[in-house]
């Protein structure tokens, strides 16, 4: 079971955050970046993979948000079948928790770059 037009609905919430793109997923769906991090990527109407660190993935799946990742289960990676419309949004919150810490890793980077020159 999926849920029509979530691929389109995540994509245009996706989108509209700064420095995101998107481009084809290698296994197919499509792909969200940030700059040239991945920060998800959503197959079809039905499932959408984000990546983690292991100790917030840990956290995520012990709060029941989401599936450890359907093929790596041990990884940082997690999964959210799209079975309803509130899982959706679940996946949209998750989707900018990882464009989030992203974001603030690109920040530390660029602050330390700064700071050492």
């Amino acid at each position: 079971m999926a849920v029509a037009g979530a691929q389109t609905e995540v994509t245009r919430v996706v989108l509209t955050w700064d420095g995101m793109s998107q481009v084809p997923h290698r296994f197919g769906g499509v792909e969200y970046r940030f700059g040239n991090r991945e920060i998800g990527h959503i197959h079809g109407d039905y499932l959408v993979d984000i990546p983690f660190p292991t100790k917030v993935r840990d956290k995520i799946v012990a709060a029941g948000e989401a599936q450890p990742h359907h093929i790596l289960p041990d990884s940082g990676w997690v999964s959210i079948y799209l079975r309803e419309p509130a899982d959706v949004e679940r996946a949209l919150d998750l989707l900018s928790r990882s464009y989030n810490l992203a974001a603030h890793q690109k920040m530390r980077r660029q602050d330390r770059d700064q700071s050492s020159s």
